[in-house]
């Protein structure tokens, strides 16, 4: 057994469409990393421009307050993003794959047209329906698509999409943010549009579905009603609740460290200009992708090593110490920035835990409900987390800077390890027909 790869040395071969299969779903959860990092790259300057035309004075605290409003609102939409679930039941999953990149693209390009806080907003709600149905739809498809023996390394190497996509941002930001400004960030976030055609012309869809649709197409209702019987109502509601702790974790532990790299190096002690601090906060976007991409990659063998459960204790247990340290006592050292630079890497790694959702949320259900149970579990927390982000934001707002309302939210991981032993452990099992 290959630990590496959790999968046997002699692997089945894979046909060109599973390989573009494969593609479609990486690259569309690529392209959607991109996007959603976009914003928070740019946060700063667009909040800069925009709070004044909104009749709000761009303080660090008001800054910290909308922009956490506006996290909110993203996952707000994100959370509506379930619909996704039951559309990818009855019509197909690259049907539902193709619709939500084009969605996020759309509204992503939108937002470089923006003329005050709450045109973005609203397009930032907008931009998450897409962004957050990308990644259970993809996940999906690639669980449907994939030979049994390489379903779980597909399944981690899918997530290191993601995180490439940070990669592309941080460039993007390099030398268009930092040079022409944040509208043409946002402008660049519509090219993912072009993807569709692509995968309307190559890409077939999975055969479990297939198989399953000449037998029957289950409504949305029908489909969602599923994840409550006696069979899955367990999974369903242990499985939200990690998700939940997952989103708390990225929404606090990675989307501010752009913002939290940006303050600390425009102190007294670093006295960056806005371009180098924009260049720097790209810099630690790419270690924070590089380190995540690495624990994506640990995590199908250590997953069929240690079991599901163990593994994502693992996970969350990284990120319990990197939040709570790195914002709690780091974020406030003088010369902070290379011992934070340290910390980002350390959440990177813990923030490879979304790699296990797309390993193990399709091995509990079966065909007919299986887009419905990860579109569900995945939006489902988003709307608890958008109150927790408003928290956040309330926190920074009063307590005057990030560090400490940041760390706080370290104590979501005591409840997900708290929660863990309740999940289903799927070792060692086939994906459910």
């Amino acid at each position: 057994m290959s630990v590496a790869a959790g999968v046997p040395a002699t692997r089945s071969k894979l046909t060109p469409n599973q390989i573009k299969g494969f593609l479609a779903a990486w690259g569309g959860w690529t392209l959607d990393g991109m996007d959603a990092f976009i914003y928070a790259l740019v946060l700063v300057p667009a909040l800069r421009e925009l709070l004044p035309n909104s009749g709000v004075e761009p303080t660090p605290g008001n800054i910290g307050f909308y922009g956490s409003v506006l996290f909110a609102l993203f996952l707000f939409g994100w959370g509506v993003s379930m619909v996704w679930g039951p559309v990818a039941d009855r019509f197909g999953r690259r049907t539902a794959l193709m619709l939500t990149i084009l969605t996020y693209s759309i509204f992503t390009m939108l937002c470089a047209f923006s003329q005050t806080v709450w045109q973005l907003a609203i397009l930032r709600v907008l931009c998450g329906i897409g962004i957050g149905g990308e990644q259970p739809m993809g996940g999906t498809f690639i669980a449907e698509h994939m030979p049994e023996d390489r379903r779980k390394f597909a399944a981690g190497l899918m997530h290191t999409g993601y995180y490439f996509g940070f990669f592309l941002a941080a460039a993007a930001n390099y030398f268009i943010g930092a040079n022409f400004g944040w509208r043409w960030m946002f402008a660049i976030g519509g090219l993912p549009a072009l993807m569709v055609f692509w995968i309307m012309k190559e890409v077939q869809e999975t055969d479990k579905w297939k198989q399953q649709a000449k037998m029957k197409r289950p409504g949305m209702v029908e489909s969602f009603a599923r994840l409550f019987t006696p069979e899955y109502k367990k999974r369903t509601a242990v499985m939200s609740i990690l998700f939940l702790v997952s989103i708390i974790g990225l929404w606090a532990g990675s989307v501010y460290i752009p913002t939290a790299v940006t303050q600390i190096a425009q102190r007294p002690e670093y006295g960056y200009a806005p371009a180098d601090a924009a260049r720097l906060a790209s810099y630690a976007t790419a270690v924070l992708a590089l380190a995540t991409i690495l624990g994506c990659l640990a995590a199908p063998g250590l997953a069929e090593r240690l079991g599901r459960r163990t593994t994502m204790g693992l996970y969350f247990a990284v990120m319990l110490v990197g939040i709570s340290l790195g914002f709690g006592y780091v974020f406030y050292l003088p010369s902070a920035l290379p011992l934070f630079f340290v910390f980002i890497f350390i959440l990177g790694i813990g923030g490879a835990n979304f790699a296990m959702y797309t390993l193990w949320i399709p091995e509990q259900y079966t065909t007919d409900c299986r887009g419905s149970a990860i579109g569900f579990i995945s939006s489902i927390g988003r709307f608890v987390g958008v109150a927790m982000v408003f928290l956040v934001g309330e926190g920074i707002a009063s307590y005057g800077s990030l560090g400490v309302p940041v760390a706080v939210t370290a104590l979501a991981f005591v409840l997900g390890l708290l929660a863990i032993p309740a999940a289903e452990e799927t070792r060692g099992q086939p994906l459910p027909a």
